[in-house]
Formats: structure tokens, sequence, C-alpha cells
């Protein structure tokens, strides 16, 4: 499958932080930029850069805002090589005024997240960000639910009015299969005659991996992944698979795999992520994730946390 087009992202620090409030060590942090940029793997996203108006800094750490002293403090001294550093913004969650310009900034790419309600906020952010010397993506979550007519007139204002380099295809909820990412990746490629298409999964189903590569079949060339899956909920297609599938002489697997043992494992003491029967349920509805979380959250002998029967009936009622 190796493709030379190909562009990986790890979302490690970013999409993991959604288990911890963003509360990774320094140190951590660091270990992952290290190791992503030795790898060769070509994006490496450590958080957001979302406004402080939005969050409390008191309950969510320095990579919920990726200030660039922090940034400095996370790759000063690591060799990058062509490894571009990004942060995301939510399009909801963070103003254009965020942004200092590139050239007081370490930041090569900005990730814009967003709803399709919510597409002109994003393109406006986007397009501040390109003009202010950044390169931008936009990505489209909770794609699953997004409404047809609306996610065509989404499509058509970025072709039409950004020149984000690519846009993403979003499972927020991991609820998409492999006809379902056809069927998006050939709307996508419709409408977008300029820009990449791109893919993000969710593993609530044990599908990220192979939503992924079913995207790569059908010519996506903008792809994330996260160390041993790390992420919200469920959990993100494993970036050490990603890799070992894409056959590039170009990447690396081993610092990958350093990374994994040194500092993601450690954290199953501190975070639970990964398939589970919550998940799972969550996915299968697709419902958000955040009703799993919360009774994944109860303590592990409460009954009430192994009553998937009960789980699934109040989901499905309320799904309907």
């Amino acid at each position: 499958m190796f493709r030379p087009e190909i562009t990986v992202c790890d979302c490690t620090i970013r999409d993991g932080g959604l288990m911890n409030n963003s509360k990774f060590e320094l140190a951590t942090v660091r270990k992952v930029y290290e190791c992503i940029c030795a790898s060769g793997v070509q994006i490496v996203e450590l958080g957001y850069r979302n406004s402080k108006k939005m969050f409390s800094t008191d309950d969510y750490g320095a990579w919920r805002f990726c200030d660039e002293d922090m940034l400095r403090k996370a790759t000063d001294g690591i060799e990058r090589g062509d490894t571009r550093l990004a942060v995301m913004m939510d399009a909801h969650k963070a103003f254009a005024e965020d942004l200092l310009p590139k050239s007081e900034s370490i930041i090569d790419v900005i990730r814009v997240a967003t709803y399709v309600k919510d597409i002109d906020k994003a393109i406006y952010i986007a397009n501040d960000a390109i003009a202010k010397g950044y390169q931008a993506t936009i990505n489209i979550m909770a794609v699953s639910h997004a409404l047809e007519r609306e996610l065509d007139e989404a499509l058509q204002q970025v072709e039409e009015e950004t020149r984000v380099m690519a846009v993403y295809i979003v499972d927020s909820f991991g609820a998409l299969y492999s006809e379902d990412v056809d069927y998006l990746v050939h709307k996508y490629k419709r409408y977008l005659k300029t820009k990449e298409v791109g893919m993000h999964c969710h593993n609530q189903q044990q599908l990220a991996y192979a939503n992924t590569i079913e995207a790569i079949i059908k010519d996506v060339n903008f792809l994330d992944g996260t160390l041993y899956g790390l992420g919200r909920a469920a959990g993100n297609c494993p970036l050490e698979l990603l890799i070992g599938f894409l056959k590039n002489p170009k990447f690396n697997i081993l610092p990958l795999l350093d990374a994994i043992q040194e500092v993601i494992l450690p954290l199953q003491d501190q975070m639970e992520w990964g398939y589970t029967i919550p998940y799972m349920i969550s996915g299968m509805l697709n419902v958000h994730p955040q009703e799993a979380m919360k009774l994944l959250s109860l303590p592990k002998d409460d009954p009430a946390r192994r009553d998937f029967v009960k789980f699934y009936t109040r989901l499905a009622d309320e799904a309907t």
C-alpha cells in the first residue's frame, strides 16, 4: 500500500486529552513528540488551541490551550526532521484572535474541528489561520449525524471559500461501517476538487483500523492515528498498526513502540480507553460516548457498571 502522497497525523496527546482533561505531564508530551518525529510521521498534534474564555485553567491541563511557551517546552532540543507541529481549534470553542501570526509561533498546522452547523465559523478560523501563514485542515465531526443536504452544502462551501489542504471525515461516534466510508469518501471527492480528503476514526465497534484501510483503498491521503489507540472512549486507529500497513520506507515503527512501552502503557493506570461493551453499544446506536464514559467512571465494584442490558435499553430508548 505504499503511496507517497499519504500524510499521517498523530493525535495521541490531543485526542487522548479528552480522557484526562488534557492533563499530561510535560515529560510524556516530550517523549511522544520525540518519538513521532523520529518515526517520520509527517504531523504531530500536541493538543488544542482553545479559548480560556471557554475552559477553566483549573479544570483543564496545558494541552487544552497549547500556549506557545508550553509548546516550546515540549519541543525544545528535539530533532523534528520533516515533522510538522499541529494544534486543533474547535470552531465553537476557539476564536481567531487566539492564534498568533505564524512568524511568532512554532505551530505549522491548524486543524479546525467543526460540526456541520458551525461550518461558517470553521471557514472563518481556517481562512484566518491561512492568512497568518499556517497550513490548515477542516475536520467535520459527528459526520454520522450530519443531514445529507447540510453536509453537501458545507463541502461545497469549503471548496469554494477556503484554501485548506484537507477536509476530514470524522467518525466521532465510531458508528461507520466500510460501506459508509466508501459513500462518504465518494461524496467528499465529488465536492472537493482542489483539496485532499482525510479520515479520523474512533474504535467503538473495533473498526477504526479497518475503516482507515478502507479509506486508503479509496484514495484518501490524510490519515489520523494515535499511539496504542489512545483517545476518547474506545480510542482511535492505532498509529503503530497504520504505519505497519503503509509499507512506506520513510516510516520507522521502532520509535513508536518505544513511546508506547515508556509512556503510553503506564497511562492505563490513570485512565481507561479502548474497546468495551458500553462503548460498543454507543457506537452501534450511533450516539455520543459520553453516557458510556459516565458509566465506566463508576467504581469497578459497582454492579451498575456491568449492567449492559439496562444500559443498552436506556440508550436505545433515548435514541428513538
